[in-house]
């Protein structure tokens, strides 16, 4: 590892990136080595970074035949999960957490979108990231995919239709919800031809120009929270300064 600690962000669309997570990182001056996983020949070695942040993305955990690039994706996060590293895994990125510590992934009963609720866990009170945390809080939600808890997680959130919503293992933390999500990233998405046709297509005509206007109404505590409980991983967790 040099001498200035990285964080390596994995992205699985050049248009979802950490959002308000990487506002955090730049206020502190922390730098990141940014990968667009599907593009890149090959994966960094992880062992050369302080802590790993995985983002969203269309794929499921599952389709390694789709796409070949998810098993080398999960074998680095099992090698660097096991060996300690700080890993922060948002929506696919909880998904392929979960999938490369044995859990299962699958399609769940039904798409969950928009801005609802997320209500803590008994456990999340002695987290040292989710401690800060209200005991609901509304975020942004965008998947049909789901896991299971794998061994030895604690859960940390669940939500009216989903029990999987977030979970800790060791020093690495998966979010199913966007809470990194602000009204510039949603309108940037709103933008993409085929994220328009997928969110009419599961809720209807109209849909992006709801779920812009929740998210919008939202980010006034949204924005904030993300920024609390990324800046409690970043110094609680991967150790980087106060």
């Amino acid at each position: 590892m040099s001498d200035v600690p990285t964080l390596l962000v994995l992205q699985h669309a050049g248009c979802e990136p950490p959002g308000v997570y990487e506002d955090e990182l730049r206020d502190r001056g922390i730098a990141i080595a940014r990968v667009v996983v599907d593009e890149a020949r090959e994966l960094p070695d992880w062992r050369e970074h302080a802590g790993i942040v995985a983002m969203g993305g269309a794929m499921g955990a599952y389709e390694e035949t789709r796409y070949p690039w998810l098993a080398a994706e999960k074998r680095l996060i099992a090698e660097a999960v096991e060996a300690g590293t700080a890993y922060w895994g948002v929506c696919l990125g909880a998904q392929l957490l979960a999938a490369a510590l044995g859990a299962r992934v699958a399609p769940g009963p039904a798409p969950e979108l928009g801005v609802l609720s997320v209500t803590l866990t008994d456990e999340a009170a002695g987290d040292r990231v989710f401690a800060v945390a209200p005991p609901s809080f509304q975020t942004l939600q965008w998947h049909g995919d789901t896991y299971e808890l794998p061994d030895g997680a604690t859960r940390l959130a669940r939500s009216a239709r989903y029990e999987q919503q977030a979970f800790a293992i060791g020093a690495a933390y998966g979010l199913q919800f966007h809470l990194e999500v602000d009204a510039a990233l949603a309108e940037s998405w709103m933008a993409v031809p085929e994220y328009v046709a997928e969110l009419e297509r599961l809720d209807g005509p109209g849909a992006p120009a709801r779920m812009l206007a929740q998210v919008r109404a939202a980010q006034a505590d949204t924005v904030p929270l993300a920024r609390k409980l990324f800046a409690r991983w970043l110094v609680e967790v991967a150790g980087f300064p106060r």
